[in-house]
């Protein structure tokens, strides 16, 4: 503590066409800097909590004892929801292709990269106003999809978070406006499936974000 905003892996403007300029900026720089600063506020109090990450925090509100704080627990979902999802995109074509063990569950879990795709963009479908669409794997390395509401996490389910969409209408409302399936459509052309496989194969720590 205090969490700071760091800087993006990318320009703003990298990931066009697919995520345009002006969304990135605003959505790092003013959403995600609202969500830092009232987890660094709600900490003020807190300070045997001042040295947890983010991810961390974000499942705390599991225990009945922390229930009592939800500004906690809510506002570090944000702080890592956003981190993650930023981290999991890439300007870098070699990355944007599914690759390693990653790729071989895809295809043993779902038959085709194209069949993925399309449950896993239903699913982002599904979520009733804001939320996130998640690939995560279980303990035993099965692939899952799944969605969350507002800022929880597939960490509070015990589930380790592979790749995730934004689907507040904050994330895609400029270039796409209420076409959330345009949107799930260019994200997909924007996912760093390098950086997956090595969360998936335990190659990267999954709060390096």
């Amino acid at each position: 503590m205090p969490f700071e905003n760091t800087p993006l892996p990318y320009a703003f403007d990298a990931l066009e066409p697919f995520i345009d300029a002006r969304t990135m900026e605003l959505h790092h720089d003013r959403h995600l800097q609202t969500y830092i600063n009232n987890l660094n506020d709600a900490l003020t109090d807190f300070p045997a909590l001042q040295n947890c990450t983010a991810a961390q925090l974000a499942v705390m509100n599991t225990h009945t004892v922390w229930r009592s704080n939800l500004a906690i627990t809510r506002n570090a979902g944000g702080v890592f929801n956003h981190r993650f999802y930023f981290a999991g995109m890439t300007p870098d074509g070699a990355r944007r292709i599914p690759c390693g063990a990653l790729e071989s569950a895809i295809l043993r879990r779902f038959g085709t990269q194209a069949a993925f795709e399309s449950a896993f963009s239903a699913a982002a479908l599904s979520v009733f106003g804001s939320g996130y669409a998640w690939l995560a794997s279980d303990r035993s390395g099965r692939l899952l999809i799944v969605t969350t509401a507002n800022q929880d996490t597939p960490m509070a389910r015990g589930l380790r978070p592979l790749i995730c969409c934004d689907v507040w209408e904050h994330a895609y409302y400029l270039k796409h406006q209420n076409r959330r399936a345009d949107y799930l459509s260019d994200w997909l052309r924007v996912v760093d499936w390098t950086r997956a496989d090595a969360i998936f194969t335990g190659a990267a720590p999954l709060c390096a974000v």
